[in-house]
């Protein structure tokens, strides 16, 4: 609320107004009509009205505000957000505007208020140039997000983000291995430090922070159960790389349990048992910051979630494996869980997607045996005609060779 009065200064009429800023304090400010005092009191009166109605509390510093640049804005919407997002997201939005999105606007000094739908839409066409429409579609995300919340806190009359047309995501084809290269697969990792979270990651479909998050607390050896119910995450925030532990699953649907089979029951119980001799033979030289994860090493180091990602799949190829990444393990699970006539929604639950059509857009295409089965339930209950009608017209040829002339439809 601004409130003003009319004073005089040197003979000239000055609004005086008075506000109080989001902190609480207040303040005043003049600001000079231009008019002598001499005979022009009603017209400052009017000048005072104008000059209140007009006027714009200053924001704070560090507040957000639609004047200043928008590529200032997003550097302190990043830290408005900071704490309300995942960790590894907010690593990932940093990096695209300190990266990107920052300097290209920050060039082009567009302020918060004055950006349009254009100015973005040009933004994307520039970068088409040099990188692919996905990662265009992720600057849109971010951009995106920070429109949302000016417009939520009235910043900003409309979000101009949604009039933008985003390029279209890559065709992109996920390695999907058979049950024979599967075998192969778990033959070249064997004896590795690869072994283990190979054989979780392809038989549970478990992402690879899924993998990495596992706990010996989410292994219930009586019950035979494994619960996945954390992530270990890697992500660079503030130009540090960091592992991010997180007591939660990726979403809630991925919090879920599966039945630990005979198998893996061994195979954990051998890795407990090897890590408890660890600490013993190693004494003060174990690390025991990470003391309860399944998959650290000898000297109890954790294993990085970027040694997966990296190195895995340079390994493999040294071994004559396609090319494929740590996560095309999680594909190939579905896609031999879909090979044996598991439906798409029980699939659905074993990976932990939250929503079924995440799991049809990706292997839908894969299920060729459902497709079977609608073709022989259409091909019983609809009476279809005999092929007879479909041979040549010209077939009709008499012992004597003559032809009988078939019955043609001009119209056809």
């Amino acid at each position: 609320m601004v409130s003003g009065t009319l004073a005089l200064k040197n003979g000239y009429y000055y609004a005086v107004l008075s506000y109080q800023d989001a902190a609480g304090k207040r303040h005043q400010k003049w600001v000079s009509t231009g008019l002598p005092q001499k005979g022009n009191k009603r017209r400052a009166e009017q000048e005072l009205i104008r000059i209140r109605s007009e006027f714009e509390i200053p924001p704070a510093a560090g507040e957000l505000n639609s004047n200043m640049l928008f590529a200032d804005y997003l550097n302190q919407w990043l830290e408005v957000v900071r704490a309300r997002i995942k960790p590894a997201t907010f690593g990932s939005y940093q990096g695209m505007v300190k990266s990107t999105i920052g300097p290209y606007f920050r060039k082009k000094e567009l302020t918060l208020k004055e950006l349009e739908a254009r100015h973005i839409q040009q933004f994307y066409t520039e970068k088409l140039k040099t990188v692919t429409p996905n990662s265009v579609i992720h600057y849109h995300a971010v951009i995106y997000q920070a429109l949302k919340y000016a417009m939520k806190t009235d910043m900003v009359p409309q979000n101009v983000a949604m009039k933008v047309d985003r390029p279209r995501k890559n065709s992109f084809q996920p390695t999907f291995l058979d049950a024979e290269q599967m075998q192969k697969l778990f033959e070249v990792v064997k004896g590795t430090r690869l072994e283990l979270p190979v054989l979780v990651a392809a038989f549970y479909g478990l992402r690879r922070g899924e993998v990495l998050g596992l706990k010996w607390d989410a292994i219930d050896f009586n019950r035979g159960t494994l619960t996945i119910k954390r992530t270990v995450t890697e992500a660079t925030i503030d130009g540090t790389m960091k592992i991010i532990e997180q007591d939660s699953a990726k979403t809630k649907s991925s919090l879920r349990t599966l039945p630990l089979v005979g198998s893996f029951r061994d195979y954990f119980q051998k890795v407990k048992e090897a890590q408890e001799l660890n600490k013993k033979v190693c004494g003060n030289c174990y690390n025991y910051e990470y003391d309860g994860y399944v998959f650290v090493n000898e000297l109890g180091e954790r294993m990085r979630p970027n040694y997966l990602t990296e190195y895995f799949p340079k390994y493999i190829a040294k071994h004559g494996m396609p090319k494929m990444r740590f996560h095309d393990l999680r594909h190939s699970c579905a896609s031999l869980l879909l090979a044996n006539g598991v439906p798409l929604k029980q699939i659905q639950e074993w990976l932990g997607h939250s929503d079924f059509s995440t799991t049809a857009n990706i292997y839908a295409h894969l299920d060729y045996r459902s497709k079977i089965s609608s073709a022989q339930a259409m091909e019983q209950g609809m009476l279809l005609p005999r092929s007879d009608d479909f041979g040549s017209r010209w077939e009709n040829v008499t012992e004597q060779g003559k032809i009988t002339e078939p019955d043609l439809n001009p119209g056809f």
